[in-house]
């Protein structure tokens, strides 16, 4: 039976008891890692030096560091409402103000995507791992410690490894291997406000070592505020939707634009007939093989990740294809780890147990990889969709999700490389990955397709399908001249003839070549033209699965957004805007409230006042 604990700092003291002065401790990305227990960890390795601490993870999720005064009126109040209640791990900060005690370590194989550029010693200590090489690696580095924040039944005979089953269930194996040569320990941390995810998550409470049932320190889970979704990102998702094929399998990952091809996919079903007239206003042509009819026999979902937007398709009719599982019941999903906002949560606590039984969490093994029983996941995986996101694409077919030129990495590569791996592999599936054409650098805007670039995430050896807000480029088995052909059509127009010109230069595209039709005016407006309208009638909401945010907070975003990216000589004519005029709306008024502007004391206040409400007009 497990040693039990109310005391994380006594369950410190006890690992440390059972395994000796080095520590090297593992724990979940995400939301499965067990705060008290880590932290305890911490406390006890930075006051008795001769522990030597380090802790491999991914994902440790931190409060959003705010910058301008607009960003901490509008955020400090959202972010106290948001995360009051959801600890960082001590050694964040200490990352954070670079204070981290020598004997402490922290090396990460994923990242809070752009939290860490600037921080020289999370990026030194980054070790890139695709996820499902994540257990080898522990197996090799010979990991002592294994931790978890785990959800308690009612029954206390088990519990749930709930958001995390990912590397648990493919390390399990060895940390029993290992207990038989040398002392080990498996942990976990009790937390009722996980949901209870049945199926292999769930484990006896026999397979731990220690538990820690914290009395009255359930802390809130970590839930990350819906990023608004925007017409650019709708126009990616609208293409992408036509190449998920009825009766066949999805993955997609976390973000605005897996928000907005979720929506895409239940318009798709639901509305059909918007659905296509959205497709004929973008007006980029389609491959042959897209489908554009609702969903007869419907999808199922093999995901390394779970989303709310399943949870959206499942309601729909639109997830419900269902496998065999190997507990003899069916499946209409597979997952290896899931984070969302409170009302995704909320979701898997209230589900009722006979759909919640359908959502298997699984290992990451089974979800990104056909190792283990490979004819069953063939048949299940039939026309295999792996749809995700990219910073950076080459002409050539390259991707780069990951890392910047410089080395500095954003994230990690997580699982990408797997699935698109699995893609190639599979007779019938694909690897689609979404790329705004464009990003902003300060005030100007710069391109994301590329001639070259210094980091490959995939390389171009395994390019398959790239869709921007400009069409689809199926580039998969195309010659490099096609390939590049293909990318300038789907790139935006202001950077066209640059990226010819370079291809040119080396040789790979021919003098006489000309853009089709079709694509000499992938610009913003024509997306404004073509998108607009449906995002005003309702079509296209901004917060497709529901947003924490208030009405008056939603209102903010798009003015607020504007102001951090307009060039100077725009924003002092929004300023000026904001001088003039007559009453303050109403809607003005709650949103200036809101961000304490409406009584204006002083200079700067007023300034600001002024720039809020130029912004305001120009994009109510």
């Amino acid at each position: 039976m497990p040693d039990v604990f109310h005391d994380a700092d006594r369950c410190a003291e006890a690992i440390v008891d059972r395994v000796g002065h080095d520590i090297r401790l593992a724990v979940p990305i995400s939301i499965g890692k067990p705060l008290l227990l880590i932290d305890a960890l911490y406390r006890l390795a930075e006051a008795d030096r001769r522990v030597q601490l380090t802790i491999f993870t991914g994902l440790t999720l931190t409060h959003p560091r705010l910058g301008s005064s607009l960003e901490r009126r509008f955020g400090e109040p959202l972010l106290a409402r948001l995360f009051d209640d959801c600890p960082e791990p001590l050694y964040a900060a200490a990352i954070q103000q670079d204070r981290l005690p020598p004997n402490i370590r922290i090396n990460e194989f994923f990242l809070l995507a752009g939290a860490s550029l600037t921080n020289m010693r999370t990026q030194r200590s980054f070790i890139c791992l695709n996820y499902s090489h994540v257990a080898r690696y522990l197996e090799n580095a010979e990991t002592n410690v294994f931790a978890q924040l785990v959800a308690p039944h009612h029954s206390a005979s088990r519990v749930s490894l709930s958001s995390n089953t990912d590397v648990t269930l493919d390390i399990l194996p060895y940390i029993d291997r290992r207990r038989t040569q040398k002392p080990t320990v498996f942990a976990a941390e009790l937390n009722a406000n996980l949901p209870y995810m049945p199926g292999e998550a769930e484990i006896q409470r026999t397979e731990f070592d220690a538990i820690l049932d914290p009395e009255n320190q359930h802390y809130g889970l970590f839930a990350p505020p819906k990023e608004p979704v925007s017409l650019a990102n709708f126009a990616m998702a609208l293409h992408a939707a036509t190449l998920v094929k009825d009766g066949g399998t999805i993955q997609i990952g976390i973000g605005s634009f897996s928000d907005a091809l979720a929506h895409a996919l239940v318009l798709h079903h639901t509305n059909n007939a918007t659905f296509r007239d959205l497709l004929k206003r973008l007006g980029s042509p389609l491959p042959e093989w897209a489908e554009l009819s609702p969903f007869a026999v419907g999808l199922y979902g093999c995901t390394e990740m779970l989303v709310d937007g399943f949870l959206a398709l499942k309601s729909a009719g639109v997830l419900k294809r269902r496998v065999p599982a190997l507990d003899g019941n069916s499946a209409l999903l597979h997952a290896a780890f899931f984070i969302g906002n409170q009302a995704f949560y909320r979701q898997l606590r209230e589900m009722p147990a006979e759909e919640l039984a359908e959502i298997y969490m699984t290992a990451v093994s089974y979800t990104n990889t056909l190792t283990g029983d490979a004819e069953r996941k063939r048949a299940e995986r039939r026309h295999a969709r792996f749809i995700n996101t990219a910073l950076t694409v080459t002409l050539l077919g390259a991707v780069s999700s990951d890392t910047l030129e410089d080395g500095r990495v954003v994230s990690g590569v997580g699982g990408q490389h797997d699935l698109v791996t699995m893609a190639h592999e599979l007779a019938d599936a694909r690897a689609i990955i979404g790329v705004r054409s464009t990003r902003h650098q300060g005030r100007k805007v710069g391109s994301n397709i590329t001639w070259t670039y210094a980091n490959a995430t995939i390389p171009r050896s395994l390019r398959d399908i790239i869709v921007t807000e400009y069409g689809i480029a199926d580039i998969r088995g195309k010659s490099d001249r096609d390939t590049i052909a293909t990318m300038i059509s789907i790139a935006d127009s202001r950077f066209q003839r640059s990226l010819q010109n370079e291809a040119q230069h080396a040789g790979k595209l021919e003098r006489s070549f000309s853009l089709p039709s079709n694509a000499i005016a992938n610009s913003p407006e024509r997306l404004e033209a073509a998108l607009g309208p449906a995002r005003r009638a309702g079509h296209l909401p901004m917060f497709p699965h529901g947003s924490d945010m208030s009405p008056v907070e939603q209102s903010l975003i798009k003015p607020l957004f504007a102001l951090k990216r307009e060039p100077h000589l725009e924003l002092l004519r929004i300023f000026l805007a904001g001088l003039t005029g007559a009453t303050v709306t109403p809607s003005e008024a709650a949103a200036l409230e809101r961000l304490g502007l409406a009584a204006p004391a002083g200079l700067e206040e007023r300034a600001l006042r002024a720039l809020v409400r130029g912004a305001l007009r120009r994009h109510s």
